[in-house]
């Protein structure tokens, strides 16, 4: 059985509003095994980046807080880690690839400077060390002449150049978990698929297990093993990749994936955009929180908020739903 290194028990991120504290995140919970690449997909405002800033221990700005039952990372807690402690866990035992690496890459500072940064503030003090490790890093990165490259600043490197930056650096001190937030979103499709198998070669060969935040459902189906798909919050579906992009039971699931354009012969691509948006946080309807943008919504799903339990008997499938679809139904593929 491959080892577990990630699990995450009721964890939520809460906002202040009116007086009282608003759950943005709502008590979401997962896991990650050494090798894995998991996708947490949704459109924007459905709580993923929160979701992913939380694993490191990062509260929203201003007066947001974290509340976590369970965080372990390869079996040791981290759930009541201070900022000290989370400042020595982060890049050491869990890292992030940001979205943009423009912003996420001080401007002003050279590039082989902010990875040897990194490198000595976790363990590595001699800095003729810390460069040479660096070196290699941006080489195992695919980075040309990574010597040249570490004297370059961030706006002297293309946006792929600058991804690869940000790769190196969270995988410098080889941590058990990565999260990589929309890692390719502003890259071309060459360069896309560049870092993507970056990514699955790092989890092959070193056991790292992934947290892949997009919502480019097609780049989740290439590149990972399961999915868990978030709605104004919460995870409303999780299973592996192929069953669930198979046989969606989640109608917010077939949702999404009935939006993505689908090339028929010589026709213009098929759309069938979702209707209506993400309800803003604290404006979700009662029961369940999708049942206003939901053509199954019936009285219970007005009423009841429905719990994550295991899907028409299918292992290892999960869905928050009190009417999901079946396979061969209707507007489900199989």
């Amino acid at each position: 059985m491959t080892a577990r290194i990630l699990t995450v028990r009721d964890l939520s991120v809460r906002l202040p509003a009116a007086g009282a504290d608003l759950a943005v995140v709502d008590r979401v919970g997962f896991e990650l095994a050494a090798g894995e690449i998991v996708a947490l997909v949704g459109e924007s405002g459905c709580g993923k980046t929160l979701t992913a800033a939380a694993l490191l221990g990062i509260p929203p700005e201003p007066g947001g807080r974290l509340e976590i039952r369970t965080l372990k990372i390869a079996g040791r807690e981290y759930s009541s880690l201070d900022e000290r402690g989370w400042r020595n866990a982060r890049g050491r035992d869990i890292a992030l690839v940001s979205q943009d690496p423009l912003t996420a890459l001080d401007p002003v500072i050279r590039t082989g400077t902010q990875l040897v940064s990194v490198l000595r503030r976790h363990g590595i003090h001699s800095r003729g060390e810390a460069a040479a490790k660096a070196r290699e890093l941006l080489g195992e990165v695919g980075l040309p002449d990574p010597a040249g490259m570490m004297r370059r600043f961030p706006h002297q490197l293309s946006g792929g150049m600058r991804q690869r930056v940000l790769i190196a650096m969270a995988l410098s001190c080889d941590p058990a978990v990565v999260v990589a937030d929309e890692p390719t979103t502003a890259l071309d499709v060459t360069t896309q698929a560049e870092i993507l198998h970056l990514l699955r070669t790092r989890a092959r060969d070193r056991g790292t297990a992934i947290l892949l935040v997009t919502h480019d459902l097609s780049l989740a189906a290439r590149v990972c093993d399961r999915i868990l798909v978030m709605y104004g919050g919460r995870i409303v579906e999780q299973g592996p990749a192929a069953s669930l992009f198979e046989s969606p039971a989640h109608p917010y699931t077939a949702g999404l994936m009935a939006a993505v354009p689908q090339l028929t012969g010589g026709d213009p691509p098929v759309v069938k955009p979702l209707p209506g948006q993400v309800p803003a946080p604290g404006h979700l309807p009662p029961g369940c929180g999708f049942n206003n943008r939901c053509p199954r919504a019936d009285t219970i799903c007005r009423k009841q908020e429905p719990e994550l339990t295991t899907s028409n008997g299918a292992h290892l499938r999960e869905v928050a739903c009190h009417r999901p679809q079946r396979p061969g139904e209707p507007g489900n593929p199989s």
